[in-house]
């Protein structure tokens, strides 16, 4: 393996640790803010963050994006952020994370009906795959979470939406405007949706003024995420989107650690089994997209 992707490989792989983190966070913050509230305060200090790296090498992107992808951009983000959100909070932290891991499934479905790509059978026979370990690993939550269970596949769906307008978009300005011009309109919405939630009658929804911890924590979230999606940026460029896929199940793993050593959640054998039906179906859509592209040699 050549330097460059064992760097590669590192830079994703803390990268996306680095984002189970945040999770496990945000699971120790269940019921002490409105999810809404909490998610936009998370993307206002990540994008005051991406703010000033912008200010430093490329000040003229500063605003408000003209594009209109780039709003569907944001608004997806914020839909998988509050569907994580309120889906950590239900479940054990290892299992909504395992859940989210249908995201690539997702993706290329959405692909073959939104952009139109060809499907291939490797494709459906992934996404059947998948949802039966989703089916496994939803089992003993929803006899106690009942339909809020599904949270963490509003939050994969959210983040498949993202990926899909990501490639609509690509190379419309550079990949540090993107993710800015992402977080400022996840910001706008979400303060949004915090607002007309607070008015909405429902409790949960209430705003009230927080525990100076809870915005602290909140900072944290925004800046680590940042952070981590930048450690992944590094990976990819250096060893390459396909090459570092794999890495993506590093955030599973730490998931797991996180939620044993802090919240006592131990997953049964049949969540086990859930999970390791998903990221079977993950890692066999990612090898068959690996033998597609992989060029051809003479013997």
């Amino acid at each position: 393996m050549q330097q460059s992707d064992r760097a590669g490989l590192l830079y994703a792989l803390a990268g996306f640790c680095t984002l189970s983190i945040g999770d496990a966070i945000v699971k120790g913050m269940a019921g002490e803010w409105p999810a809404p509230a909490m998610a936009a305060t998370r993307y206002v200090f990540g994008t005051a963050l991406l703010i000033v790296l912008l200010a430093r090498h490329e000040r003229a992107a500063i605003g408000l994006p003209k594009d209109k992808l780039q709003w569907v951009r944001g608004v997806a983000i914020s839909c998988s952020a509050i569907g994580m959100f309120f889906a950590v909070w239900l479940m054990p932290l290892s299992e909504a994370t395992t859940i989210a891991f249908t995201q690539p499934m997702i993706t290329a479905v959405l692909a073959t009906l939104i952009l139109g790509e060809r499907a291939r059978r490797s494709t459906w026979v992934a996404t059947v795959i998948a949802f039966v370990g989703v089916f496994l690993v939803l089992r003993p939550n929803f006899a106690t979470a009942g339909w809020g269970s599904l949270f963490p596949l509003i939050g994969a769906t959210g983040m498949a939406v993202t990926i899909i307008t990501n490639r609509a978009v690509t190379g419309r300005a550079s990949v540090l405007a993107m993710q800015y011009y992402m977080s400022v309109t996840a910001m706008i919405f979400l303060i949004g949706v915090t607002i007309a939630a607070n008015f909405s009658g429902l409790e949960t929804f209430k705003l009230t003024w927080p525990h100076w911890s809870v915005i602290a924590r909140c900072a944290i979230i925004g800046v680590s995420a940042t952070l981590a999606q930048m450690l992944i940026y590094m990976g990819t460029v250096k060893a390459g989107a396909g090459t570092i896929a794999p890495m993506t199940y590093g955030q599973l793993l730490m998931a797991v650690v996180l939620g044993w050593l802090f919240f006592g959640d131990t997953p049964d054998a049949l969540a086990m089994l859930g999970a390791a039906i998903i990221i079977g179906a993950g890692l066999y859509l990612w090898s068959t997209g690996r033998m597609k592209v992989a060029p051809k040699t003479d013997l």
